[in-house]
């Protein structure tokens, strides 16, 4: 069975699109500095696209046809907003917004590797306080306990 002439205008429209919209256009290729930092841009892509068609019916019969005269068209557009970007560095992974006001999202992403510094200081400093406790009473267990009071 045929194609209907409002498929292939879908299918050529689709084809287009996709060859334009890929993942390089979303996260742009790296670039690296002098420095060694690797900058990636980030952008926001929207697309969409139409088709339509009509079939019409003849004024006379003509013998031999088959099917309707048809009329119709496609069309599509991109749009691309470089949104930030995303520095890989000795100091870390950063993201730099494109806009003046920056979003909560860019902030927590900024903190968090600080707040995971900070998680780990504490835990370390309450392991070795256990531990010094722990090695207290193991002092303490192995000596007799009259020793320890006659000593004081």
């Amino acid at each position: 069975m045929a194609d209907h002439p409002i498929q292939g205008l879908m299918r050529t429209a689709m084809e287009q699109l996709s060859n334009m919209v890929e993942v390089s256009t979303i996260v742009g290729d790296p670039i690296e500095t002098p420095d060694g930092s690797v900058i990636l841009p980030i952008s926001k892509v929207g697309f969409g696209f139409a088709a339509g068609g009509s079939e019409f019916q003849y004024e006379h019969n003509h013998p031999g046809t088959i099917g309707y005269p048809f009329g119709g068209g496609s069309g599509g557009g991109v749009s691309i907003t470089p949104v930030a970007f995303l520095v890989v560095g000795k100091q870390g992974i950063r993201s730099i917004p494109l806009e003046n006001t920056t979003h909560l999202y860019d902030r927590i992403l900024d903190s968090v590797p600080q707040f995971v510094e900070k998680m780990q200081g504490i835990f370390s400093k309450k392991d070795e306080t256990t531990v010094q406790s722990t090695t207290v009473v193991a002092k303490v267990d192995d000596h007799d306990l009259e020793d320890l009071i006659e000593r004081s």
